[in-house]
C-alpha cells in the first residue's frame, strides 16, 4: 500500500446501500485512521465524513420501466463518475448494491486498472442469470450478505465472500417484545398488527390502498385490534395519510416515524413489502404477510425473467414457503386479511414460526462490517 493518503471510492445507490456503506466506513477506519472515502453516499456515509458528488437519490430508481424513464440522466452520472475516479485513481472502489448501475462503473474502472469490489450481490440467481459473467469481468471479489448467494458464484468460479448480513448483526437474537411496546405505548394484552407499505413513493401509492383495506378487514374480525404503521420520512406520512383519508378514514391507526424495527418487534403479525423489510421481520421475529405490486409491465417482464419460487428473503433462506406471498393481482385485501387473520388466531403457528426465524437469524449473523473491513484488506495488500 501506498504511503500516501488511502483514497477508497464507494458508491451506493439507495438507503439501505447508504447505511451498510456507513458501517463499513466505521469497520475501516478501524485499520486505516487516515482513509479517505469519496463518490456518491447518502446522509449515513456522509455523517461518516464521506465526500458525495451526487445526492444518493438520483441513483435510487427500481422497476424496469423506471429505469427506462430515468436512463439519460443515469448515463450521463455514470460517464461522469468513471470520468472522476479514472483521473483520482483510488487503491479499490467499491460498489454496493444498485446493480445495474454500479457493475457497468465496476466494469469501466477496472479495465483502467483499478481494483474493484461489489457489496451486495444482485439476484442473479433468481433472474437474468447470465449477469453472473459480466459481474466476473467486473469486479475483483463479490461480497454476499445470503450464503445461498455464494454457493452459486462458487459453481462459476467468480470470486465471492460470504460476509453476512448486518441487519442479522444489529438486532438480537432474543427481541424483547414487551420493552418496545412500552416504548411504542401498546397494551401488553392486545393483538398488533403492523402494516409498512414501503420506502419508496411508487411503493406507497401502490400498496397503502390495498394494505389498508385489508387491515379493515382483519380488524373486523378482531376487535381492539392495535394497527401500526411505521413511515420512512415526512414525505411518506403525508402520502399514507392522504390514502388512508380516500380509502380508510374511519379505521384507527397509529402512525411512527421512522420505528420500523421496533413496531416488528411489538407486533404480532405485519403486513409488508419485499426485500429488506421481510427480512428485517423475520429478525424481529415478527410473522408476515408479504403483499407487493408493479406497474404492469414491470411485472409482466420479470415474471419471464424470474426463476425462484419466492420473492420474500425468508423464503429464499429457508428454501421454502414460510410466510405468504401475494403479488400483483393476487395481492387483494381480502387474502391479505385472511392469511393475517390466520396468523394472529394461531398462537402455535407464530411460534413455530419464531423458532424457524430465530435458526435462519443465527446462520447470518457474522459481524458482516468487520468481514467487509477484512475483504477490502485483503484486496488492498495483494
Amino acid at each position: 500500500m501506498s504511503a500516501l493518503p488511502i483514497i477508497i471510492g464507494l458508491v451506493a445507490g439507495e438507503t439501505s446501500g447508504d447505511i451498510l456503506g456507513a458501517g463499513m466506513i466505521r469497520a475501516l477506519r478501524v485499520y486505516l485512521p487516515q482513509v479517505r472515502f469519496v463518490g456518491v453516499a447518502g446522509p449515513h456515509m456522509q455523517a461518516e465524513g464521506m465526500e458525495t458528488w451526487y445526492d444518493i437519490e438520483e441513483l435510487a430508481v427500481m422497476g424496469i420501466v423506471e429505469v427506462i424513464e430515468r436512463l439519460p440522466r443515469l448515463w450521463r452520472i455514470r460517464r461522469d463518475l468513471t470520468r472522476r475516479f479514472t483521473a483520482l485513481r483510488p487503491e479499490v472502489f467499491i460498489g454496493i448494491d444498485a446493480p445495474d448501475f454500479t457493475i457497468a462503473l465496476e466494469g469501466c474502472l477496472k479495465r483502467r486498472g483499478i481494483r474493484t469490489i461489489h457489496y451486495v450481490s444482485p439476484s442473479v440467481w433468481a433472474w437474468r442469470q447470465k449477469r453472473v459473467f459480466k459481474i466476473g469481468r467486473a469486479t475483483d471479489n463479490v461480497l454476499a450478505c445470503l450464503p445461498f448467494e455464494k454457493e452459486f458464484y462458487d459453481r462459476y468460479n467468480i470470486p465471492c465472500q460470504f460476509i453476512g448480513h448486518t441487519l442479522a448483526d444489529a438486532m438480537p437474537l432474543e427481541p424483547d417484545k414487551a420493552a418496545a411496546r412500552r416504548e411504542l405505548d401498546i397494551p401488553a394484552s392486545a393483538r398488533c398488527l403492523a402494516i409498512l407499505p414501503g420506502s419508496r413513493k411508487s411503493e406507497v401509492a401502490m400498496l397503502s390502498a390495498d394494505f389498508l383495506r385489508a387491515a379493515e378487514l382483519v380488524s373486523q374480525h378482531l376487535p381492539g385490534l392495535e394497527i401500526v404503521v411505521p413511515l420512512v420520512n415526512p414525505a411518506r406520512r403525508v402520502q399514507f395519510e392522504r390514502i388512508k383519508d380516500a380509502v380508510a378514514p374511519n379505521l384507527s391507526v397509529r402512525l411512527f416515524d421512522n420505528r420500523s424495527r421496533q413496531t416488528m418487534i411489538a407486533a404480532d403479525a405485519a403486513l409488508l413489502t419485499s426485500g429488506t423489510a421481510s427480512l428485517e421481520c423475520m429478525l424481529a421475529q415478527c410473522p408476515m404477510v408479504v403483499g407487493y405490486r408493479m406497474k404492469s409491465l414491470t411485472f409482466a417482464l420479470a415474471r419471464r425473467l424470474v426463476t425462484t419460487k419466492w420473492v420474500s428473503l425468508p423464503n429464499l433462506l429457508a428454501g421454502r414457503e414460510l410466510v405468504r406471498e401475494f403479488l400483483q393481482k393476487a395481492c387483494r385485501p381480502e387474502t391479505l386479511a385472511a392469511s393475517l387473520v390466520e396468523i394472529l388466531d394461531n398462537d402455535a403457528q407464530r411460534a413455530a414460526l419464531i423458532v424457524t426465524f430465530r435458526h435462519l437469524h443465527q446462520q447470518i449473523r457474522c459481524n458482516a462490517d468487520e468481514q467487509v473491513a477484512r475483504a477490502v484488506l485483503a484486496l488492498l495488500n495483494r
